[in-house]
């Protein structure tokens, strides 16, 4: 694996001292994980592709381009399941992903600033699906953050063959980054809140990423109710394992001013539905229909509000 394009553009947007961090770091990343070495035969059995083209502002991710080796290519990328963010098109091939995020970026876009020239933090972007669909509003940096060995293998595939030099993915989690960074223009959380056994540690960390001025975009999973109401699982939700805090809405919004964001604002507030979020030939495990209760889908399988994810904007103060 080599890095030395994502170093490179942190030290062009003046991230000297932490690409020298990380570029120390870069050793042991990724090669810990068991099924690292599976997973690497995969990616190296990914043919040359001729001719290609992209498109970025389509649902799926797209790479239009000649492969004289499709099955091969259909062998590595299947290599890489689960694929859990998508869609993807590969030269007339599609990645039916676990999740259609497409859904979820057409629900945040139009609320959102330009990103134009925009330097951009994803924070747990798992495969870097919203990563490339930012591509398309023209960012002078997109970088996301994600720890699993998996979905880094997974952007590194795509990133084969499109060879942008404005996103990256590093395999970190938040807890990895420099503190008080202030300098990203845009940083989004998607689906990281309810993780977090500490959620306005969460948003203080996010709002100290951000430059003065800069726009959180926060999605996470909430419940109904006013102000003051928060759902504490007593075990699993929806069979996920580290679910601490799911707020309401309204509560969410007051956790994100006591944390001191201004023009806070929900966008969105959608149930997640089987078509948003299910199983495919990509990814043949247990999805949502799994994890709601067989008699009444309102419930989880534990008797809890069923999935509902709101999306909230929010800005940090200007000196």
């Amino acid at each position: 694996m080599n890095w030395d394009s994502l170093f490179a553009s942190l030290r062009r947007q003046g991230f000297n001292q932490w690409a020298d961090r990380l570029q120390a770091q870069s050793p042991s990343w990724l090669v810990g994980h068991g099924d690292y070495p599976r997973w690497s035969q995969a990616l190296d059995g990914l043919p040359e592709l001729t001719d290609i083209d992209t498109r970025f502002d389509l649902p799926a991710v797209t790479l239009q381009g000649r492969c004289r080796e499709p099955a091969a290519l259909q062998q590595a990328l299947k290599g890489l399941m689960p694929w859990r963010k998508g869609p993807y098109q590969v030269a007339g091939l599609r990645i039916d992903s676990e999740w259609r995020s497409d859904l979820k970026w057409d629900r945040i876009l139009p609320h959102l600033s330009s990103l134009n020239g925009r330097r951009i933090l994803d924070i747990g972007c798992g495969n870097g699906y919203h990563c490339w669909r930012m591509l398309a509003q023209s960012p002078a940096l997109v970088l996301g953050i994600e720890p699993s060995v998996l979905f880094n293998l997974q952007f590194l595939a795509l990133q084969k063959y499109l060879q942008r030099s404005e996103v990256h993915l590093l395999p970190i989690g938040i807890e990895d980054m420099p503190a008080e960074l202030n300098c990203f223009d845009s940083v989004f959380s998607m689906g990281v809140l309810y993780h977090r056994k500490s959620p306005l540690d969460h948003l203080y960390q996010l709002k100290s990423f951000l430059a003065a001025g800069g726009e959180l975009c926060l999605e996470t999973l909430v419940i109904k109710g006013g102000p003051g109401r928060v759902l504490l699982p007593p075990g699993r939700y929806a069979r996920m394992r580290n679910v601490w805090f799911i707020p309401s809405a309204a509560e969410l919004v007051a956790w994100l001013g006591r944390c001191g964001f201004i023009n806070v604002r929900v966008v969105d507030e959608t149930v997640t539905s089987i078509i948003e979020q299910r199983a495919t030939e990509w990814m043949q495990f247990e999805s949502l229909a799994q994890c709601l209760h067989s008699e009444n889908q309102a419930l989880t399988v534990e008797g809890l509000p069923a999935p509902r994810r709101v999306v909230v904007l929010a800005q940090k103060p200007k000196p």
